[in-house]
């Protein structure tokens, strides 16, 4: 079994030596064994993370790359008219905390999201005219895992101790 061991990022298809295919729902996972679409088997221990995203290289362990591919599976395209509608569609199903593709074509600008009878019933609710169709499913990476995140993230803390503790002279005339 090849152990894929380190994300390398985008990389070009000749520079990978094979491809693996994979739904959305194993491109969330970091523990998988999987069989390459050359019929390899392969084996991938990887830190938790961003999501395998399309065009994205793994190295072996013995330096070899294996390039990810999106699986083409079921989604749904809502399309909507441009600027606030499209925004306001973006945000209340972005509010449900689900993953969404955004993206556009020769018909215009689209979000995109599994099937799910919910996020259909919103969307529609908000104008959106629906396809159910097969495609890729690529979603937006969060806004910490973007180009420059490298995929880890960073903590923070916030403190909220506050005095609130003030001295008032007040001086009145009688």
């Amino acid at each position: 079994m090849l152990k894929l061991i380190e994300r390398l990022g985008p990389v070009e298809e000749p520079a990978a030596s094979d491809t693996l295919t994979l739904p959305f729902e194993l491109r969330i996972r970091g523990r998988l064994k999987a069989q390459s679409d050359s019929g390899r088997e392969l084996g991938l221990f990887l830190d938790r993370g961003p999501v395998l995203r399309d065009g994205e290289g793994l190295k072996a362990e013995s330096g070899e790359v294996v390039r990810i591919r999106a699986a083409i599976e079921p989604v749904v395209t809502a399309r909507v008219s441009a600027g606030l509608p499209l925004a306001r569609l973006a945000y209340h199903l972005g509010n449900r905390h689900v993953q969404l593709a955004l993206g556009e074509d020769e018909k215009g600008d689209w979000v995109r999201f599994p099937p799910d009878h919910v996020l259909e019933e919103l969307a529609e609710l908000l104008g959106a005219k629906l396809e159910h169709h097969n495609a890729t499913f690529d979603p937006e990476p969060g806004a910490y895992n973007q180009v420059g995140g490298g995929g880890h993230s960073h903590g923070h803390g916030h403190s909220h101790d506050h005095d609130h503790s003030h001295a008032h002279e007040h001086h009145h005339a009688h």
